[in-house]
C-alpha cells in the first residue's frame, strides 16, 4: 500500500474530531527533530500553512521567552508543509537555506503562517518563501525566511 502524501493524510485526517492533533502527531514523528516542538498544524492546503507553537517550560529560554530555535523549527515547519502541500504528487522539495529575523520576545501561544507562490513549470526552482510568527495579541515576534528548492516532474 502506497503511503499517503502529506495533503492526502491531512484531507482524512483534519476532518475528524482530533484530526489536526493526530495529523499533527504523525508530523512529529516522521520528522523527530521537528517532533520537539510539538507544534500544531491548523490549516494546510496547496502553498499555505498555519502552524501553532504552545509556551511551555520545554521550549523556553533562560530569558523566560520561547528559545529562538524553536521558533526557527516553527517557520521551518510552517514553510516546508506549504511547499509540500503545492508540490504533492509533481515533484519535491528540500531547504537550502533558513533565516530568522527576531523582531519581539515571544511568549504565550505563537502562530506562524506561510503563503507561498510556488512554480507550475517542471524543472529545478529555488522559492523563497516566508511565514510570519505572530503571539496572541496579533504582535510578530519572527520571521521566516527559506529557501526551498523544489524540483517538479
Amino acid at each position: 500500500m502506497k503511503r499517503p502524501s502529506v495533503p492526502e493524510l491531512w484531507s482524512r485526517l483534519s476532518p475528524l474530531p482530533g484530526g489536526k492533533t493526530l495529523f499533527s502527531k504523525i508530523l512529529g514523528r516522521a520528522a523527530p527533530y521537528t517532533g520537539t516542538i510539538d507544534a500544531r498544524v491548523t490549516e494546510l492546503s496547496p502553498g499555505h500553512a498555519v502552524v501553532t507553537l504552545g509556551d511551555r517550560k520545554a521550549v523556553r529560554n533562560h530569558l523566560n521567552s520561547i528559545h529562538a530555535i524553536a521558533l526557527m523549527n516553527l517557520g521551518e515547519v510552517a514553510t516546508g508543509l506549504a511547499v509540500m502541500a503545492g508540490v504533492d504528487g509533481r515533484g519535491r522539495g528540500i531547504i537550502t537555506h533558513l533565516g530568522m529575523d527576531y523582531t519581539k520576545k515571544a511568549r504565550g501561544r505563537i502562530t506562524a503562517t506561510c503563503d507561498a507562490e510556488l512554480p507550475t513549470q517542471p524543472g529545478k526552482h529555488d522559492v523563497e518563501v516566508v511565514a510570519t510568527l505572530r503571539d496572541a495579541s496579533g504582535d510578530a515576534v519572527a520571521t521566516a525566511h527559506a529557501r526551498w528548492r523544489v524540483d517538479l516532474t
